[in-house]
């Protein structure tokens, strides 16, 4: 066999198979680039009509408004060109209300002048301390916030302004760390004192808070604070306010009634332990009207508190959100050197010149993302120097009070909380109160983040 007939035997029939493999390859190609051309115009010509349609719309909806927003612009501010929203404050609203029941009718404290929003909250349902708050970055340098208290009181709606105030942002031109506060606030004192009352983890602040500040410092004033750029969370600061507000009254004409300095430092011990301790004082001149249930008491003279106190955190996971155990506690004492009237009881002046003071302690644990619970015992010690003050409202009798509290709170949400908790209050001797009481906490709109 010829070299020629023997290629074709043995290599033809694959050539053949080849080139009709590639015949069919070749009309499947083509099929495909025709699908594509042909789906490419269908979806030209559907582009070209709602383009169509929107030339058309156009018109109408530039003559006719869709909303009553932009009726008002066009009839009020024609001139007015309105790009975004991003410098209108943010409004939230906390509600805050409870129902409670007290096995004693009384509450009366001796030892201690305590103004009404340090009593306990009415029996039966009540509405609590709610807020109003609107927020906002006023510009590139300056954010503001101003926060009304709603609560009730003997009846009466009262409607406070807890907070309105102006505070540096990181771009005002301060050193790095360095930030400035002024107007009405919740100011540095202690631990508690700057944070709203529903974000406490309790129903009602403990002892000390309610007797020395009556829950609360938030005075008018200016505070300067500086984080020291160290590797040690260091933070320091300074402040100056009128001196209107408990534990003062009736500041002077200069306007600076009180002052206050702290410092705190903290850090994390791994990741997951963190601990924060701090350091405060506040100084200022009383002249103002304390009541001690139904005895008035007027004081006038100096107030010293100085406070120090710390916080530990564990999260046994390393995520807080699902586990976490929490110790907190202050102590602060109270000097005062002044005169007491106790007009109710009528003894008379009563020249005071000593210190009282009290604590707390408190451990919270979150077994699960939703669930807490919480002990608390706090204490007060009365005047150290009682001699003066025998059978005045401010004898003690050599008693101190007392109060213990345990919790257990469910979090739907950052948003929604239910607290059920029981308390027992000793607030003069042979005078316990058994007290529960189930209280709810939801926040309505923006929401800023709590203060470690």
């Amino acid at each position: 066999m010829k070299k020629t007939q023997l290629f074709k035997a043995m290599f033809w029939p694959a050539l053949v198979s080849a080139a009709s493999a590639h015949a069919s390859d070749e009309s499947s190609l083509n099929v495909l680039r025709q699908e594509v051309k042909d789906l490419k115009l269908t979806y030209e010509r559907r582009i070209l009509e709602l383009e169509s349609k929107i030339k058309q719309l156009e018109p109408a909806q530039a003559a006719t408004p869709s909303s009553p927003s932009q009726l008002t612009n066009k009839a009020t501010s024609a001139n007015r060109v309105i790009r975004n929203n991003s410098f209108n404050p943010s409004i939230g609203i906390v509600l805050n209300g409870q129902f409670s029941g007290y096995s004693s009718d009384s509450s009366e404290v001796r030892g201690f002048a305590l103004g009404h929003e340090g009593e306990r909250s009415k029996e039966g349902f009540a509405i609590d301390h709610s807020e109003l708050n609107f927020s906002a970055n006023v510009d590139d340098k300056f954010y503001s916030s101003v926060t009304a208290a709603i609560a009730e009181h003997e009846g009466d709606t009262e409607v406070e302004l807890e907070e309105a105030y102006i505070q540096t942002l990181s771009g005002s031109g301060l050193p790095d760390g360095m930030s400035v506060k002024f107007g009405r606030a919740l100011w540095t004192f202690g631990y508690l004192n700057e944070h709203h009352q529903h974000t406490d983890d309790f129903v009602e602040r403990p002892l000390p808070y309610r007797f020395f500040l009556e829950g609360a410092f938030n005075d008018d004033g200016a505070e300067f604070t500086y984080v020291l750029p160290t590797n040690l969370y260091t933070e320091v600061g300074l402040g100056a306010f009128r001196g209107d507000d408990f534990p003062f009254g009736e500041s002077d004409d200069s306007g600076l009634g009180a002052v206050s300095a702290f410092v705190r430092i903290g850090g994390e011990i791994d990741l997951n332990q963190s601990w924060r301790l701090g350091f405060s004082h506040l100084s200022g001149k009383a002249g103002g009207v304390r009541s001690s249930n139904e005895d008035t008491v007027n004081f006038v003279g100096d107030t010293d508190l100085t406070a120090v106190d710390f916080k530990y955190s564990l999260a046994p996971t390393g995520n807080s959100s699902q586990q976490e155990l929490t110790v907190q506690g202050e102590y602060i004492v109270r000097e005062e050197s002044g005169t007491y009237e106790d007009t109710a009881a009528a003894t008379g002046l009563v020249a005071v010149d000593g210190s009282s003071s009290g604590w707390y302690i408190q451990s919270t644990y979150k077994w699960a993302p939703q669930w807490r619970v919480g002990a608390r015992y706090s204490k007060l010690s009365a005047f150290d120097e009682p001699a003066g003050l025998a059978g005045s409202a401010l004898d003690a009798q050599g008693f101190n009070p007392k109060l213990y509290s345990l919790m257990l709170d469910w979090t739907n949400s950052e948003f929604s909380r239910i607290r059920l908790q029981y308390s027992r209050e000793e607030l003069a001797s042979q005078q316990k109160d058994n007290q529960v009481s189930l209280q709810y906490i939801m926040s309505l709109g923006a929401h800023g983040a709590h203060k470690y």
